[in-house]
């Protein structure tokens, strides 16, 4: 059998501003009845230039008729223009105005085929430029956190694509600013719809583990380079995973499990690493270049506190011998205060290490 979503393609939806519907039918009203009354005010300022088959004269009343019955394109021909100045306002004005009140009248289907055409055009345009962006396989719980810490480190809405195969899911993750693609994330050609070849980041969120292995195996034969970060509920499954191509794997049931025994022992640790979890709200973890002017010195001695130095590839303890002595290529992993304002060399180099690792 055809698959329908095969056949017609996954649906894209683009971030967009949506009018309700009684707005919309009222603005059209209000110009329908605009165009009404200039016609009744063309008709009743060369009243004489008209003549009305019963009485001979054209009062007010008659101007709205004429132009009620003309606009709707009825013309009963009781009313009509003798004078050639009348004339000519009906070829050169009312016939217009009257064409424009039909496109009025039918403005419910040209609206969704001009929407549908710039929709369409809006997506064609997408596609031709997005690239290193950073596409969420699906919009969960987990999904939503992830995105909602993207947001606050500085990534863009716009460099957000969502995939999900719920349409409620995506239309709401349209309404709050990002791309939408309808489909399931283990097939390619949902995956390419999402530009998935040119991203720069992949972020496996789906709900099940054998879901997660088949959108990274995807993902992964579709684009090479773009680092995966994937979730997974049992840890059984992190070596499925990692062979699948995922860089980093994270086990959310066991870094709840962990969370909760930390919690019931220690409660005020639990809350300083549930902050430095979420970021912006006060503690957060960040990893930035060693700055020229730390190469040489000791870890403790850097201005904001340090953790680890990421040196070769190896990642070392803040208490390693290694990290007595920095050196230049070192990134460090650092803990930052949203209330302790940073020396100005030190929001300098933060913000050239945030370009570069942008760019990057």
């Amino acid at each position: 059998m055809n698959d329908p979503e095969v056949a017609k393609g996954p649906l894209v939806l683009l971030p967009s501003v949506r009018t309700g519907p009684l707005r919309a039918v009222g603005k059209r009203v209000g110009f329908a009845l605009l165009l009404l009354f200039a016609a009744v005010a063309a008709v009743y300022a060369d009243r004489d230039g008209y003549g009305d088959a019963r009485d001979g004269t054209v009062s007010l009343l008659d101007a709205f008729y004429y132009a009620t019955v003309t606009m709707s394109t009825t013309g009963y021909g009781d009313i009509s223009p003798v004078s050639d100045a009348a004339r000519l306002v009906n070829i050169l004005f009312i016939t217009p105005v009257r064409v424009l009140f039909l496109i009025v009248l039918v403005g419910t289907t040209l609206e969704v085929l001009a929407e549908r055409t710039r929709d369409d055009w809006r997506k064609a345009r997408w596609r031709t430029r997005v690239r290193d962006h950073i596409v969420v396989a699906g919009y969960g719980t987990k999904g939503r956190s992830a995105i909602k810490t993207l947001l606050s480190t500085g990534v863009s809405r716009e460099s957000i694509v969502v995939v999900d195969p719920d349409p409620r899911v995506v239309a709401e993750a349209a309404e709050a600013g990002f791309v939408g693609i309808v489909g399931d994330a283990t097939r390619s050609s949902v995956l390419k719809q999402a530009a998935v070849e040119r991203a720069r980041e992949i972020v496996v969120a789906s709900a099940r583990d054998d879901t997660a292995v088949l959108v990274t195996l995807t993902a992964r034969q579709l684009n090479p380079h773009a680092g995966i970060q994937a979730s997974v509920r049992e840890s059984e499954n992190v070596p499925l995973l990692r062979q699948s191509g995922a860089d980093h794997v994270v086990t959310s049931s066991e870094a709840a499990g962990r969370l909760l025994g930390v919690s019931t022992s220690h409660p005020n640790v639990s809350q300083v690493i549930e902050d430095l979890l979420d970021q912006g709200s006060g503690l957060d973890m960040a990893e930035r270049e060693v700055h020229p002017g730390e190469v040489g010195g000791p870890l403790g001695a850097v201005y904001e506190p340090g953790l680890a130095v990421v040196r070769d590839g190896r990642i070392l303890p803040f208490d390693h011998p290694g990290c007595e002595a920095l050196q230049p290529g070192d990134r460090l992993i650092v803990v930052r205060s949203r209330r302790r304002r940073a020396s100005p060399e030190a929001r300098e180099a933060e913000a050239r290490d945030d370009g570069r690792h942008e760019n990057g």
